[in-house]
């Protein structure tokens, strides 16, 4: 009994493991996308965080959009929901000198 116990312990942990890592990789996973593509929610905030700027280019991350914001020689990425919320902001330049790109 104490076996089996044990077997089906080990067997959830890894099944576990496996679905974090697997959450992990799409969040990691940028796929470039139309602004066709993008909600208009999404789109209204991001039209807000550009103000003096301008929207590069958009990414699919996961359920999540980015917008690539340049703003005078800077390109910030802002994470947006898909009902429009702002989750988050980064430094697009240190973001793919982080991923080994040339930026």
């Amino acid at each position: 009994m104490k076996t089996k116990n044990t077997i089906i312990a080990a067997l959830v942990t890894a099944g576990l493991t496996f679905g974090v890592t697997v959450q992990a990789k799409e969040k990691e996973e940028e796929q470039p996308i139309s602004s066709s593509d993008v909600p208009q929610a999404v789109q209204q905030a991001a039209q807000a965080e550009a103000k003096g700027g301008t929207i590069v280019r958009w990414e699919k991350e996961g359920s999540n959009y980015e917008a690539v914001v340049d703003k005078g020689n800077k390109q910030t990425g802002v994470e947006i929901t898909p009902d429009g919320k702002v989750v988050s902001r980064h430094d697009e330049s240190k973001e793919h000198k982080e991923k080994g790109e040339k930026y």
